[in-house]
């Protein structure tokens, strides 16, 4: 199967360089993954989509602050630092630029000092492990000192951080948001409880791997990144339970759907709590076991987010969908509008 099945073309005016004032004034496309049909709505209207005894999953991981600007204490240079994954105690992979400078030993000061670091491990592509020493709790430094790492593809300063988490955001430890909850609000989310619609979390850290292009020509030969997941003993078992009374389980985000199908493929469509890393990669021809349907944001071309989208709702009507999206000129990417595929 080859990666340009699932290239379109996109405006690059229509990427989303910024939020908008209201999370919930976003636009939805609803796709019916059966027929194709596509309506156009308003994300605020979703609760007319969802039936009583559904249930709607969300990923309730945080992004941090990972972004740091600092100096080599030696000679003042000025380096960057993306905090990727936490190993041993204050150890963290990160990526540095310019990573020339910055060598085994190498100390970097950031804040006048409120937080060090030293390199202990070199790797390739400006892979680097750092050993972090400070006073107090190392996540409230990271808030103080730290930025977002915003995607690539947002040029804009982000004026309120927040926007760049969801409004359940609570267990700390992404890279980038996950995106598809970007729409919700604290009163969305009690109008879509009042109409008894469940609400389940999950937790997957995001990594930076997400924005990774695929390089390979065929989808088979794509070497897909790992991300770290959590699922509760409530979560697990509300999700039985919602699949045991025929209700539907709509994930919100790729992320929140690679982690249940993860679990549901490891075991024969039951839910189960536990953590772990997945690195499962779907693409059309893979039989979906948790998800019923899937609320996402508008994905790159040729990534393996579109692939997943294309696997669940069928390559030729996501093309469609995305091809109507750019002539209705919607927003895409982490800013932009959403998509309900049902």
């Amino acid at each position: 199967m080859k990666v340009d099945l699932f290239d379109f073309h996109l405006p690059e005016e229509l990427i989303a360089q910024v939020p908008l004032k209201t999370r919930t004034d976003s636009r939805l496309m609803v796709l019916n993954k059966q027929t194709g049909e596509i309506n156009h709505e308003v994300f605020k209207n979703i609760t007319e989509y969802l039936r009583e005894g559904d249930c709607l999953v969300l990923n309730d991981t945080k992004v941090l602050p990972a972004r740091l600007f600092g100096v080599k204490s030696d000679t003042g240079a000025k380096i960057e630092v993306l905090l990727l994954k936490q190993q041993e105690g204050d150890q963290w992979e990160t990526l540095v630029k310019p990573a020339k400078r910055v060598k085994i030993g190498t100390e970097i000061v950031f804040g006048d000092g409120l937080l060090t670091a030293v390199c202990i491990e070199e790797s390739e592509h400006g892979g680097r492990v750092l050993e972090f020493k400070y006073t107090g709790i190392f996540y409230e430094v990271l808030d103080q000192l730290g930025e977002m790492p915003l995607p690539p593809y947002i040029k804009e300063q982000l004026e309120d951080r927040d926007r760049y988490q969801t409004v359940y955001a609570r267990e700390p430890g992404s890279a980038a948001a996950p995106t598809a909850g970007l729409h919700f609000t604290e009163s969305l989310l009690e109008e879509i409880k009042a109409k008894g619609v469940h609400i389940a979390f999950i937790t997957l850290h995001v990594g930076l791997g997400t924005f990774r292009p695929v390089s390979v020509d065929d989808v088979l030969e794509h070497d897909m990144h790992a991300e770290f997941y959590t699922v509760t003993e409530g979560t697990a078992q509300l999700l039985n339970d919602v699949r045991q009374n025929g209700g539907r389980i709509i994930t919100v985000g790729t992320t929140s759907t690679r982690t249940l199908e993860t679990i549901a493929s490891a075991n024969n469509g039951v839910f189960t709590a536990g953590s772990g890393w997945t690195s499962i990669f779907i693409y059309p021809g893979y039989e979906f076991k948790a998800i019923d349907g899937m609320i996402t944001n508008f994905h790159l071309p040729k990534s393996t987010l579109i692939m997943l989208v294309s696997a669940l709702a069928g390559r030729e009507n996501v093309l469609h969908a995305y091809n109507t999206a750019v002539a209705e000129r919607y927003r895409f990417f982490s800013f932009g509008d959403a998509m309900f595929i049902i």
